[in-house]
Order: C-alpha cells, then structure tokens, then sequence
C-alpha cells in the first residue's frame, strides 16, 4: 500500500484562515493596528524573490501589515545592521525577518551578525542566539519556523513520537539541530546524521519518524526506509538536468512531463519510490514549505501579543 500523503499545503490554508486569521482581526480590533511584520531583503536573489513573495501573500491575506524592506546587493554589513537597529525600535513592527542568504560580499559571518542583532522578542524567525538557547532549554520564545512546522504537522496528523525511534538527517543551525532538540522534548530518542555519518541507510533503516534536511536531491531511497516509517522531507532542491530528473521518475510520469516542459522542477531529499514503503510521507512541494510560513504568522502573532501586553 502506498505511503499516506501529509498535505501540509492544505493543513498549512486550514491553519491561516479558520485559526489565525480570525485572530488577527481580534487583536486588530483590540489594538487600533494589525501584527506587523517587516521582511529584510537584500539584493535579488531568485529564490529568495520568490519565497518572500509567498510570505507576504500569506500575512496580507491574514490581516497583517507586511512591509518589504528591500536594500541593493551592493549594501555593506553595516547598512543592514542599521536597518535592523532601526526596525527594532518601530512601534509598528512587531517581527523582524531578513531573508537569507545575504549576499556573499558581505563575509560568511554577516548572516550570525545579523540574526545577532534583532531583538529577541521580534525574532519571530528563531535564529538569535537568546531564542535558540530558550528553545533548547524548552522555554522558547520563538522557534525557528521549519521545524516548528514539522512538529506541528506531526501533532496534527498524530504520529505518536514518545518512546519511538527518530533520526534526522542534517545539522544545520535552521532545520537539523532544533528539529532533532523539538523531537527530544516529544519524548522521541533521536539520531543526528550527517555527512561523516557511515552506513547512512542502516542507521536511518531504524528509525520510526525519519527527517531528511540535507539538500541533496533523491538522497533518501527506500533502502534507507523501515516499513511503515513516517518521512518528513525538508528538502528543496531545483534540479535542471534532465538525466537528474529522469533517475527521480520513470518515462512518462508526469512530473517528469512538466519537467521537460518547464526545463526544471522543485524537489525534496527523498527519492519518490519511498512511497513504496513508507507509512506517511510529505511531499515537495506542498509539504513543510506551506507550514514555515504558516509558522512565522503565528510567530508574529505571538510578538504582537506579547508586545502588547497580553
């Protein structure tokens, strides 16, 4: 039988309008201004074009005030500093988002300078060091969005995690390390992997939920899966070679189809033949990415409250 699909696009629209968007009319209400988020942009990067789109389209939906706060490529560390300092102080900004990755001109420490820099009670991305260190104690104040959205998926479709088996594989500061640290506080016994992890498949062949968030497209085949395995893919990786895309799908499926079409297509860390096995499986598109952003709206939510007085 093939794997239950987790439709986080469809968990993530049911989230939005039926629970934070009558929320948000409320504090509206209450307060004479809606939430405010303020996104950081820096240059033009394609991707990061893209997903900012999708986030301000979701908070404008919802009733926030979403401002796009754009600076050119060419913008040194300290312009950013500057604009964060700035929105730290704003009365109508209740969470601060800079969108990564900055630039590489700016040095590869620009991004910890950053995330350093905005205060901790609009952090509604999770990535200063105080909310991270609140987090791994189990007090956060706000988790970083993509593992808040697995955990959320995981409690709404009931997989059970107390007493089982997980292993994430990936030890990113974004996703791999505070997943595998929110899996642990669900009471799962949890098994980082990376890539000086040997016998990668057997190790993840033990496990009851499997993580993957690693960037590496098809990565996770079904000799990595036990029967019956819940598998959360995190990955989201273009591809445009077409002998990459055809060792992912089989002549005539329609995703490889669209991809000769579209000349490219998005997908995860997890090979498609994991169905096959699997128990419940997220997909790519349409799985975790709709609950990150889901995520930063309750984030923002919660800062507006809280900045609030409630």
């Amino acid at each position: 039988m093939p794997a239950r699909i987790l439709d986080g696009q469809a968990l993530a629209a049911r989230i939005q309008q039926q629970e934070i968007k009558p929320q948000v009319a409320d504090f509206t209400a209450a307060h004479g201004r809606p939430p405010g988020l303020a996104i950081v942009l820096v240059g033009n990067d394609p991707a990061s074009e893209v997903y900012v789109g999708h986030k301000l389209k979701a908070g404008q939906a919802i009733g926030f005030r979403v401002d796009l706060e754009r600076l050119p490529a060419t913008s040194s560390l300290s312009e950013v500093l500057a604009l964060v300092e700035r929105l730290n102080q704003s009365d109508v900004h209740d969470g601060i988002l800079v969108q990564s990755p900055l630039p590489k001109a700016m040095g590869a420490g620009a991004a910890s300078r950053v995330f350093d820099t905005v205060a901790i009670e609009k952090d509604v991305d999770g990535f200063a060091p105080a909310s991270v260190g609140l987090m791994v104690q189990g007090r956060p104040a706000f988790v970083a969005c993509t593992p808040a959205g697995v955990m959320e998926l995981l409690a709404r479709e009931h997989v059970t995690l107390a007493g089982r088996r997980a292993v994430v594989i990936g030890r990113s500061d974004i996703v791999g390390k505070p997943v595998a640290m929110l899996l642990l506080q669900r009471d799962a016994t949890v098994t980082v992997c990376h890539s000086k992890t040997p016998n990668l498949a057997e190790v993840c062949r033990e496990a009851d939920i499997l993580v993957a968030a690693v960037g590496r497209p098809g990565l996770v085949t079904k000799d990595f899966v036990k029967p019956g395995a819940t598998v959360i893919d995190v990955g989201i990786n273009t591809i445009t070679d077409a002998a990459a895309a055809s060792r992912l799908y089989p002549d005539g499926h329609k995703r490889l189809l669209k991809f000769q079409e579209r000349g490219s297509m998005l997908v995860g860390d997890v090979h498609p033949e994991v169905a096959e096995v699997a128990g419940a499986l997220t997909p790519v598109p349409g799985g975790i990415g709709p609950l990150t952003i889901t995520m930063l709206m309750l984030n923002t939510l919660k800062a507006a409250r809280a900045r609030a007085g409630r």
